[in-house]
């Protein structure tokens, strides 16, 4: 039991001296401009399609559960509020996190892991190439700029959506809808979700390129270190929610 513990906490403690190479690395050059564009191609453009579809289901799903518990109380027409407050401040950029971990986190675990395994990496640092920089930092950079993107994506398609079945199917008044929306939702909870989305990018790509970057054992190597990256990730994201969530109430709200 304590050397499973010991074990963890070094590979915990490995991990952020890996987040702070790559801190480090934001000011070193060259800048390898193709790598970044490509690397926010991948990222953000690609997975435009899977958000849509996550965040239009999300708000439609949640504006029926609202519609059908405030037709109690006669008071529909602050589904839109509530829906949008809702995915402002917590299900857009968490929806959107775990979608990214399913599709691009394990992608890069497993990229990176077969470049290990197959001593790709070896090779970048016998020609005096710091993999870091070359190949974790575009990807890092690319994810804090294509998260906060691809989360408001899902605010405005998740609102759109929640909009269209409450006022089509079930006949909210619009005008009064959309009023109350705006009356109770601010810049303040969009940017909240906007922060809560950086801070996760951050922590999704770091972990996935941490575990990619230890593989070993060959392909069944690979297999795990995409495993282990997507559970890690996923875990931390729904962690640092409600670590993040607790100081903004706190400090942000109060």
């Amino acid at each position: 039991m304590f050397h499973n513990l010991k074990e963890r906490l070094e590979i915990l403690g490995r991990y952020f001296v890996f987040v702070g190479e790559v801190l480090t690395a934001l000011f070193k050059r060259p800048f390898h401009f193709s790598r970044y564009l490509n690397e926010i191609e991948l990222l953000g453009l690609n997975s435009v399609p899977i958000i849509i579809l996550s965040g239009g289901a999300m708000g439609m799903i949640f504006a029926l559960q609202m519609v059908s518990m405030l037709r109690i109380f006669q008071a529909e027409i602050g589904v839109g509020a509530a829906v949008s407050i809702a995915l402002s401040r917590e299900l857009a950029p968490v929806i959107t996190t775990l979608m990214l971990i399913a599709k691009s986190g394990s992608a890069m675990a497993a990229e990176l892991g077969t470049m290990k395994v197959t001593e790709q990496i070896d090779a970048l640092e016998a020609m005096s190439i710091n993999p870091v920089h070359y190949l974790v930092l575009p990807k890092v950079t690319a994810s804090i700029l294509v998260f906060p993107v691809l989360t408001l994506l899902a605010n405005v398609v998740g609102i759109l959506g929640a909009y269209i079945i409450s006022v089509h199917l079930f006949s909210v008044d619009s005008a009064g809808y959309t009023d109350y929306m705006f009356d109770f939702l601010s810049p303040r909870d969009i940017y909240c979700g906007l922060i809560k989305s950086v801070v996760m990018g951050l922590m999704v790509t770091t972990i996935c390129c941490f575990n990619g970057l230890r593989t070993s054992q060959g392909a069944k190597g690979v297999g795990d270190s995409a495993t282990r990256a997507v559970v890690v990730s996923s875990i931390s994201v729904l962690v640092a929610d409600y670590i993040l969530t607790t100081l903004m109430l706190r400090y942000i709200y109060s």
